[in-house]
């Protein structure tokens, strides 16, 4: 069932330019110019409940944008936007204790209180009971492994245990729909990886529905099985994540250790050589043409191992925003 609906979403900024230079600056007195800048350009998707989607792009691309469409935070310029059966520019409080937005680099916690104390305050916002508060507060903690952390002031916190205290707090209501923006921007690789596995359990316990954008390809390969790519404000594909590689790809990459040394131009008729020092190569051979090429390889040189593999996936993905720009 689709409860997040996005049909020809539009959202342009009128920006101001100027020339450079002190003449520049006279004339924007007299006279300022402005140009559209096309943040999200007629975007369309469904999400259906319980999905965790990864939506990503370069910086720029209208991610963030469009989470704050969706979130009711900016008003979309035109299109339709349904959200939970609400058009959340509406705002209504029905609509806002639904759902919550986790944006890496921005804070909700008081810095010089104990996370605890702003946990409270979300309690009274949110109207949960005190039953509700206490349950869903041991169950987070123990998830995210911050029981002790809670009556620490938030400025005494490592980024990494802050961003736990931001998701619990975030978490409290209970929201059927988590719109995750850089959620492990700037954390070291063990909190990265924490902060994934607790996305992944809470995704599979309470079936809520997750938006996730990020920048590292990491979180996205570990957690999304659709994805979203978007770029200057236009959805480049819409599906899912191993799909991506067969349809913008046409090769696969054969490595290759040899047992003893080999002339490299011998290989060129095999396929393109990427990498090549006399007893190890990487060769891009054309998806239809892999078996025939394998077999030309194990037959014509000595081969130790042979495997066959995709290319990687954030090679993938810098080839679609080429493409794109």
């Amino acid at each position: 069932m689709s409860i997040i609906s996005v049909k020809n979403l539009k959202k342009y900024y009128s920006v101001h330019q100027k020339d450079p230079g002190f003449l520049g600056s006279l004339k924007s007195l007299l006279k300022r110019k402005y140009v559209d800048v096309k943040a999200v350009d007629g975007v369309s998707f469904e999400i259906n409940e319980g999905e965790l989607v990864g939506f990503i792009g370069p910086n720029g691309a209208g991610k963030t944008t469009t989470l704050k469409v969706l979130s009711g935070l900016l008003y979309p310029g035109s299109g339709f936007v349904s959200v939970l059966g609400y058009e959340p520019f509406k705002r209504q409080s029905d609509f806002q204790k639904q759902f919550a937005l986790v944006m890496g680099q921005r804070n909700q916690l008081w810095w010089d209180l104990p996370a605890w104390e702003s946990f409270v305050l979300n309690k009274e916002i949110y109207e949960v009971s005190g039953e509700q508060f206490k349950k869903v507060v041991a169950e987070l903690s123990e998830m995210l492994e911050i029981e002790n952390l809670l009556n620490v002031q938030v400025r005494k916190l490592s980024l990494g245990e802050r961003m736990k205290c931001e998701l619990v707090a975030a978490l409290l209501h209970s929201p059927k729909i988590l719109f995750l923006d850089e959620p492990t921007i700037g954390l070291d690789v063990v909190a990265q990886k924490r902060m994934r596995d607790f996305i992944k359990q809470y995704n599979q316990k309470y079936k809520a529905t997750i938006i996730l954008t990020s920048h590292y390809m990491g979180d996205v390969k570990e957690l999304c099985q659709r994805v979203i790519i978007i770029d200057q404000g236009k959805i480049l594909y819409d599906g899912l994540l191993e799909d991506i590689v067969e349809k913008f790809v046409s090769h696969k990459v054969i490595n290759i250790e040899f047992e003893g040394q080999i002339d490299q131009k011998k290989l060129e008729g095999i396929g393109q050589v990427r990498e090549f020092d006399n007893h190890h190569a990487l060769i891009h051979v054309p998806r239809d043409e892999v078996p025939n090429r394998t077999s030309k390889l194990l037959n014509s040189f000595p081969v130790l191992d042979l495997t066959i593999e995709e290319p990687p996936i954030e090679d993938v993905i810098r080839k679609v925003f080429s493409k794109s720009s």
